[in-house]
């Protein structure tokens, strides 16, 4: 189905006494496809939901910073200073001054599997003042890393972070796809009952033509003494009735324009004066039925069902984390250094180049927990929610199953009541038409004419019912087994 756009209405206002009047409202022929094209565009259900995906992607993001090198920078100066004296054998010592400065430079960060790297560069210069001027400079540059290898190290806090984060971002995929279902849903079966609200405004306005044509020619029976006055007060009676149920139904029409125009604009103001015209009219198109394909639609399409699944996944992840926290601590920890002195930078630098002065170490720790009662009550706990979330997943399904079943018994009683009350309505009118003869001829009363007119209005009434449920309870089926979107060929596209 191709969707078009329509245009935003407006409010037209007109000088008039005393103020403002508003203008007669402009009457807008509208489709279903241009419904629907609107509600995906302007439906604030829809534009409130298209930001969750969003945000769950910068959530992401923002998980993967723990693994963002960092890069540090400092500058050290120092000074100290010592007064002479005299040493125990009484001989004099000059005043000592130390001044020094350094600077130091790292890159560092932690790396897939729980471990870590630093990489560090140190050059310092020292002057000691005592007597003569003494110059001391240093330098070294070093790496060294740590690795764990049962704990943290096929999965670790971050990394499950990150896996949840993923799945997510496609939970929030499928609530954006479920609420573009639900609003196509919903403005489907909206469209539809403003259509059955505007036939029934019909209906009632043919009852009232009927019964105000009855008083007329009552009243005039009545005149020439051919009726009772009892039966000009029957044919009143019904006049007035049925202006009061012109006017429920009036109010049920203007109550149906005005859910379906709350569904395809933010902008409710605009189509005040707006009066809706559905272009298309309500039929029954009659189609088969498989419980099978539809069972098989909704266990595999549902956004409900689907966001389960991965919520399942999410808890199994968890498993596997919380298994991996059973284990004890095994970490390695290593380090390579090369380092320099001399009098002056350059020939401290020399030496880290030439590399006369290397040191590393290695060291091996195993920490292992007495007890270790939390990871086991942990991974128990996570054991026993993904068996939770199983039941849940089942529930659902189960759910989904009966759903359809309904709907398709619903569409079925629905299509058959179309028929039949097609076949009440058109026995209606032929029996209206016999028994307005009979009382144009003398052979029946106002009170028979009367209850025929009241008949076939709710004759008309149960067929415009019949055919609005049953279009209804395909539109609830299709929601219901998931092919909303694919029933209307509306894509849903997220970046």
């Amino acid at each position: 189905m191709q969707l078009t756009r329509i245009l935003s209405g407006i409010v037209i206002l007109v000088p008039g006494v005393g103020g403002a009047v508003a203008a007669d409202p402009e009457l807008r022929s509208v489709s279903m496809e241009d419904c629907v094209q609107q509600a995906i565009e302007h439906n604030l259900d829809i534009r409130i939901q298209r930001i969750n995906p969003e945000l769950a992607r910068y959530t992401l993001g923002s998980s993967y910073g723990y693994y963002d090198p960092s890069l540090s920078f400092s500058s050290t100066e120092n000074f100290s200073a010592s007064a002479g004296g005299i040493d125990a054998q009484g001989r004099q010592y000059p005043p000592t001054t130390i001044d020094g400065h350094s600077i130091n430079a790292g890159l560092g960060g932690n790396l897939p599997y729980g471990g870590n790297l630093q990489i560090n560069h140190f050059i310092g210069e020292t002057e000691r003042n005592h007597a003569s001027s003494i110059f001391d400079s240093q330098g070294s540059v070093g790496v060294s890393m740590t690795q764990p290898l049962l704990r943290n190290f096929w999965f670790d806090q971050p990394r499950l972070l990150i896996k949840i984060n993923k799945s997510v971002v496609k939970q929030r995929e499928l609530g954006l796809r479920g609420q573009i279902m639900q609003t196509v849903s919903d403005v489907h079966t909206a469209y539809y009952n403003l259509i059955a609200a505007r036939e029934n405004v019909k209906v009632q306005q043919t009852a009232l033509d009927l019964a105000e044509q009855l008083y007329k020619e009552n009243k005039k029976r009545v005149e020439v003494g051919v009726l009772a006055p009892l039966d000009e007060k029957q044919a009143q009676s019904q006049v007035a009735a049925s202006k009061a149920a012109l006017l429920v139904a009036q109010g049920s029409a203007t109550s149906a324009e005005n859910t379906l125009k709350s569904l395809i604009t933010d902008k409710y103001s605009e189509l005040q004066n707006v009066s809706l015209q559905p272009s298309e009219p309500l039929n029954a198109v009659a189609q088969t039925f498989s419980r099978q394909d539809s069972w098989q639609k909704g266990l595999t399409m549902r956004p409900e069902l689907l966001t389960q699944k991965l919520t399942l996944d999410q808890n199994k992840i968890t498993v596997r984390y919380n298994y991996n926290q059973l284990f004890p601590e095994l970490d390695l920890r290593g380090s390579y250094q090369l380092a320099g002195v001399g009098e002056e930078f350059p020939d401290a630098l020399n030496g880290i180049v030439v590399g006369n002065s290397p040191g590393w170490s290695f060291t091996a720790s195993v920490t292992v927990p007495l007890s270790n009662r939390s990871a086991r009550y942990n991974y128990k706990g996570a054991k026993a929610t993904v068996q939770q979330s199983l039941l849940t997943l089942k529930k659902i399904e189960e759910g989904i199953m009966v759903q359809i079943d309904n709907d398709i018994n619903q569409a079925q009683t629905s299509l058959e009541r179309v028929e039949a009350t097609r076949q009440a309505r058109l026995y209606a009118e032929a029996a209206l038409d016999a028994e307005q003869k009979k009382l144009d001829s003398g052979k029946s009363t106002s009170f028979l004419v009367l209850q025929a007119q009241r008949d076939l209005t709710q004759r008309k009434s149960d067929e415009i019912g019949a055919l609005t449920d049953y279009n209804n309870a395909l539109v609830q089926l299709a929601l219901h087994e998931g092919s909303t979107l694919d029933l209307y060929h509306i894509k849903v596209e997220t970046k």
